[in-house]
């Protein structure tokens, strides 16, 4: 995980909670397909086909991102695991069993999902695939269309933006938009809308250096 870019993207959840045999029941959905985020500067969406081949062998379910207290895991999403995700034709969902009868932890979790005073969801990814649309206008779109691989994901108090968002986590995503930045100088001496998307993407290098700054 330390030679990839990881992001973490946040989004409204719908949760359904029951008690089961002294577990407590999760289910809600962590990634919305076609989703739209406004970053100022781009919109940014998850494509459909973004979650076909991605890793998802190993998934943690925390809370804030806050990797020390592993409340269920899928492991390849077997049976035995405590926490199964799927994907269909809205995204990825998942359902959690959390030992809410041993676990104070856990039960203090279940407690604020079931009054709803957590009622975000995000996860922690990295991007293999992404297509830009509409360069030639002053808003265009960031399509992921690849997920490598899904590490975790956490239902959140606080997300970066209210609806959906990226942001960087740490200087290797930071080192990425420089990348973009880079090849998009480069295409400036190839193509006419060159200079359009070196624009852009000196815009979301600035966006980011900025962002990373006040984390």
């Amino acid at each position: 995980m330390s030679n990839k870019n990881v992001w973490c993207r946040a989004f409204s959840s719908k949760f359904e909670t029951r008690e089961e045999n002294g577990l407590g029941i999760i289910e809600g959905r962590p990634i919305v397909y076609d989703s739209r985020a406004d970053f100022g500067d781009f919109d940014e969406v998850i494509d459909r086909d973004a979650l076909r081949d991605t890793d998802m062998t190993d998934v943690r379910l925390c809370m804030n991102h806050d990797t020390g207290y592993v409340y269920a895991r899928s492991r390849r999403n077997n049976g035995n695991s405590t926490m199964q995700i799927y994907t269909d034709t809205l995204g990825l969902g998942f359902r959690a069993q959390l030992d809410i009868a041993n676990s104070p932890k856990a039960q203090d979790f279940y407690s604020a999902v079931n009054r709803g005073d957590m009622d975000k969801m995000s996860f922690m990814f990295t991007v293999d695939g992404v297509e830009w649309d509409n360069l030639e206008t002053d808003h265009p779109t960031r399509r992921i269309t690849k997920i490598g691989t899904i590490f975790e994901i956490s239902c959140v108090t606080f997300p970066a933006y209210d609806n959906t968002s990226i942001e960087a986590r740490n200087a290797a995503a930071l080192d990425s938009v420089k990348r973009e930045l880079e090849n998009a100088r480069a295409e400036r001496l190839k193509t006419p809308d060159g200079d359009r998307a070196l624009i852009l993407a000196r815009a979301r290098y600035e966006y980011m250096r900025k962002f990373t700054e006040r984390r």
